[in-house]
């Protein structure tokens, strides 16, 4: 049976009429006697597209109740009873209600021969499928149209359904006419328009959306060209639309030919440029990666693509490559061969222009670097070292000569035969050190003194004996292959210790993968020791065209630029590895590209763990936020509920206060006063040692002057005081250092039972002052002692209204911003010593810790 076909109208917007243009087809088939009939129409109380149904067999709609309300769908069933020709099916990204056969109508519509689809079905059966869909609801186009217009499309189908279509028919209008068409009333209601007018049908989005129509359009043409040439096997090309190909050789002019290929694409709509490198398949070349790297930047940053083809026939794959992508011009340069090189054949670009035929274009561009020669590719020495290639000449050369002075005057006449095969063994040398070149060169010299001293008649380059011919022939002919075959066994041997050291390389990376290095400096550093350079730096910029900034580097002054660089490999858009020292031969690129990707990785994994970090400073700092609001909410509520009490009693005009009762209300302000101005002035001393605006300044000071002075805000009696005057001075901020003694003394008080008093006492030890701050209270566990240095900590069962849990905290960050440190001890008997460690005045300065390194420790 003949399978269905699909057809769909594919609308620029709302309202160009793509849903009037189906049902116009559908009137046009019925006239011309074809069975078609409405599956399902919505014509949305448009009264032109309702005028359209008359005449059109309508087949009944399913009617579906959903929470209470009832909907209608297109009825499979009732269609596939009714087997018409042709069945019009609006509305392709329609979501269908719950309950219906399948969750979407494109499902209904689209695999025109998967089983158990509702329009595949109508498909099989026979049944073509006329259908309808906007641009924007494309699903690959969804975040541009968001883009575009702010409105995030809720249905989609997928391109792919679209794109399977049998044929595809773009509907059409100007955003001029759209917009006059809605003012008309004729595609939304009076209502409506101004509305819509003013938001999603504004010019420019319609000029957008109208653009996306006729590119994705367009393309699809271009596929279905492509499939139709290939199905067809057409190798003329067709200037459907104009496709430059430009031809790169890696030399220095590959910039000019692309900005000129862009220049003529430019002159006609939708021209597109392919630049393409031909490389052997031996990889012999004497292009610059350094060069095909910049020029594949440049061509992708002018709209172009790049591509890399292997071919051992540079004009074949060029003009092979030309008529597959259907190009309509090919740009090269002018040979940069010199006059006499001409004698090897024509070039690239004669043979090109030559060979194209009249449906390609060939366009030779001038340029500074033509007939200025060009290098050749690289000799062999550089594949198997330099060394190995002297000592190759050296004995392939002198070898010859030092084994004709041996067999002439120290060894008896072994024979020609023999004197052969000596000759041979050098040459098999020869090609064995530095391959075949030097072994041709042994081969020749040998031969000639193989005629000259050992054939008859001697000294002579004339043979008498036609045997001795067909020896020194037989010589030439084993010696060449077999110097090949050497020289292919030493190029593989030398290709395959290079592969080795690129897998253990490509081990060593896939290795810190797995482990989740994150090394930056240290992976940068493994690559400049693998290829012996001076340094490496990688490289980022923000945009296309920004600067250049240095993210990460080592070695012996790095570049600032990719174009600096001896070699550099780009990572994606704006990232490039940047190296110098040396320029690296092509087959090191693949290896390179493997420690860009990885550098590339190590960054974006630094990044998100710095991320990571923040994000946690965040979250503790909203936890701080948070227990500071649960903390202060009571303790700030307590000392203002207190004075605004005393107050009003005060200005109560109802009751006449004793003197002593006006001092015991005006005592009660000013306690809550001063409970206020503590913890106001805790909380600041937090916010600046958390925002690191807390500088000391260090001057000599004697302890037993500040101490006294931190002991007065606490009661008398309650701290015994020994501070020797005998102690050396410390380097200390007085007024930090009074508000930190003030803090731990305070706290100390706090929970030391009442008649026992606290012991302040100091010494000196090592070039530090200990001050200890004794107290006989519960004491704190051995798990608990650091965290009663953070912010809005209450050890145990502290009662509200005894502080927010600040006070040891403000105390630790002055301490250690005056480089001294603050820690804890049980005291023997039960209770808490605090130890300040304070530098003397001579003593040496201690770093502070880094809290980097405090959090990865």
């Amino acid at each position: 049976m003949r399978r269905g076909k699909l057809r769909i109208y594919l609308g620029a917007a709302p309202g160009v009429g793509k849903t009037y243009s189906m049902l116009s087809e559908g009137h046009r088939r019925v006239e011309r006697g074809t069975d078609c009939v409405v599956a399902f129409v919505e014509h949305h109380d448009r009264p032109r597209t309702e005028v359209m149904l008359h005449g059109l067999e309508t087949v009944p709609r399913r009617t579906i109740e959903y929470r209470g309300t009832s909907f209608t769908e297109m009825d499979v069933d009732a269609v596939l009873a009714r087997r018409p020709a042709v069945a019009l099916v609006d509305e392709l990204p329609h979501t269908n209600v719950p309950g219906s056969r399948h969750a979407k109508r494109w499902q209904d519509v689209a695999e025109l021969l998967a089983a158990g689809q509702d329009v595949a079905e109508l498909l099989a059966a026979g049944i073509d499928v006329v259908s309808t869909v906007n641009i924007q609801h494309l699903e690959s186009l969804g975040d541009v149209v968001e883009a575009i217009t702010g409105v995030r499309q809720k249905e989609t189908v997928p391109d792919e359904v679209v794109r399977r279509a049998d044929q595809i028919e773009l509907v059409d209008m100007s955003p001029q006419a759209l917009r006059r068409r809605m003012a008309h009333g004729n595609v939304y209601k009076p209502d409506k328009v101004d509305a819509a007018l003013s938001h999603y049908f504004r010019p420019g989005n319609l000029t957008a959306l109208r653009e996306l129509a006729l590119l994705w359009t367009a393309d699809r043409v271009d596929e279905y060209l492509q499939e139709y040439r290939t199905e067809h096997r057409v190798s003329k090309i067709w200037g459907s639309r104009e496709r430059i190909v430009v031809g790169l050789t890696g030399g220095p002019e590959g910039r000019t030919l692309i900005r000129r290929a862009v220049r003529l694409a430019e002159k006609g709509a939708g021209g597109e440029v392919l630049a393409v490198y031909i490389s052997r398949s031996d990889g012999l070349t004497s292009a610059s990666p350094k060069e095909l790297a910049v020029q594949r930047t440049l061509v992708e940053d002018l709209g172009g693509t790049f591509h890399h083809v292997v071919g051992d026939d540079v004009s074949a794959g060029l003009l092979a490559f030309a008529r597959g992508v259907n190009a309509t011009q090919i740009v090269l340069g002018v040979s940069r061969r010199r006059s006499w090189q001409y004698v090897l054949g024509p070039g690239v670009s004669a043979t090109v222009a030559r060979e194209s035929g009249p449906d390609l274009d060939v366009h030779i561009v001038t340029h500074d670097e033509a007939a200025k020669g060009r290098s050749l590719p690289a000799p062999a020495r550089t594949r198997l070292g330099r060394s190995r290639t002297l000592w190759g000449w050296a004995v392939g050369l002198a070898g010859p000569v030092l084994l004709t002075l041996l067999l002439s005057g120290v060894l008896p006449d072994v024979g020609l035969a023999n004197d052969v095969l000596l000759f041979l063994a050098l040459t098999v040398a020869a090609a064995l050190l530095g391959g075949l070149r030097p072994a041709l060169g042994s081969a020749a010299v040998g031969s000639l003194l193989l005629n000259w001293y050992f054939t008859p008649p001697l000294h002579q380059l004339t043979i008498a004996d036609p045997r001795n011919i067909v020896a020194l022939v037989i010589f030439v002919g084993v010696a060449v292959p077999v110097a090949s075959v050497v020289d292919v066994a030493a190029r593989r041997t030398h290709q395959a210790a290079r592969l080795r050291a690129e897998a253990e390389t490509l081990s060593f990376l896939a290795g810190s993968v797995l482990r989740g290095e994150t090394g930056l400096d240290a992976l940068l550093e493994r690559l400049r020791e693998t290829f012996s350079m001076e340094s490496v730096a990688l490289l980022e910029r923000g945009e296309d065209t920004g600067p250049w900034s240095c993210v990460a580097a080592v070695g012996h002054r790095p570049v600032s630029r990719p174009e600096a660089a001896d070699v550099d490999v780009p990572v994606g858009d704006h990232l490039a590895l940047a190296l110098t020292g040396r320029v690296l031969p092509a087959e090191d690129r693949r290896v390179l590209g493997a420690f860009a990707a990885q550098a590339a990785v190590v960054l974006d994994r630094q990044r998100l763990l710095d991320q990571a970090e923040k994000s946690r400073e965040l979250a503790e700092g909203n936890k701080i936020r948070t227990s500071l609001l649960a903390a202060v909410s009571h303790d700030l509520r307590t000392p203002l509920a207190g004075i605004k009490a005393s107050v009003s009693s005060l200005r109560a005009d109802d009751v006449e206060w004793s003197e002593a009762d006006r001092a015991e209300l005006l005592a009660n302000i000013e306690d809550g006063t001063d409970r206020l101005d503590h913890l106001v002035g805790n909380l600041l001393d937090v916010s600046r040692l958390e925002t690191g605006t807390v500088t000391a300044v260090i001057r000599e000071t004697d302890l037993d002057e500040v101490v006294p002075m931190a002991l007065l805000g606490v009661p008398e009696g309650s701290v015994d005081l020994d501070v020797p005057e005998t102690l050396p001075m410390v380097a200390v901020d007085r007024g930090l250092l009074e508000r930190a003694v003030a803090n731990i003394v305070e706290n100390a008080v706090k929970h030391s039972p009442h008649g026992e008093p606290v012991l302040v006492s100091a010494s000196a030890l090592a070039g530090r002052v200990e001050l200890r701050v004794v107290d006989r209270g519960p004491g704190v566990p051995d798990e608990a002692k650091e965290r009663v240095f953070g912010a809005f900590q209450r050890h145990g069962d502290a009662p509200r209204g005894e502080g927010v849990g600040l006070g040891l905290a403000v105390a630790r960050g002055f301490v250690e911003a005056m480089d001294g440190t603050v820690t804890t001890e049980d005291t023997p008997g039960g209770g808490l010593t605090m130890v300040l460690g304070l530098r003397t005045a001579d003593g040496p300065h201690r770093p502070r810790p880094d809290p980097s390194t405090e959090k990865e420790t």
